[in-house]
């Protein structure tokens, strides 16, 4: 069953081509993963891709959590972070909250050194801003672990989308 996944059949260029930009300009995610293979399944992929950053560095984890995107910013980014970010509003914020968006995120990276992460999927802008709002002063440890864990979760939703596209079950 393992080798009947197209996945465990792909070269690594063509598996880093599906699979490199789930993480957020951090390809080097799957192309550790990938040594991992074969997988039984998305989720058993998935699983070896979180493992990869649970395993990394704090370092490594740094740089993977700083190649995200301010949320609601005006700057060039992945097309996945424009399709979520576009899903939630926050593309035609009104002035007033994308001041209010970029002054609390400014606050966020000022305080833990990387932008705030959250999966926002099925959120609106004003539930953004809020959640930006309430773990502004958790401690740093705790910070990290929610932005890897957001990290994760975002993650998923997009290889679901993926599966969805090629009509393949997680």
């Amino acid at each position: 069953m393992t080798t009947e996944q197209p996945w465990n059949s792909w070269t690594k260029d063509e598996f880093l081509q599906q699979f490199g930009g789930l993480y957020e300009h951090s390809s080097w995610v799957a192309e550790q993963a990938w040594e991992q293979n074969p997988f039984s399944s998305l989720q058993g992929m998935l699983d070896s891709m979180n493992e990869v950053v649970q395993s990394s560095s704090r370092e490594k984890q740094l740089e993977l959590l700083r190649q995200h995107p301010d949320l609601g910013s005006r700057i060039q980014m992945s097309e996945h972070s424009q399709s979520e970010q576009a899903g939630a509003g926050l593309t035609n914020l009104s002035a007033d909250q994308y001041e209010r968006l970029s002054r609390e995120n400014k606050k966020y990276t000022d305080t833990y050194g990387f932008p705030f992460i959250l999966a926002v999927k099925g959120k609106t802008a004003d539930q953004i801003v809020a959640a930006l709002e309430a773990r502004l002063g958790q401690p740093e440890d705790e910070e990290f672990a929610t932005a890897l864990q957001q990290v994760q979760i975002i993650v998923g939703l997009r290889l679901r989308e993926w599966a969805s596209r090629h009509g393949i079950a997680v």
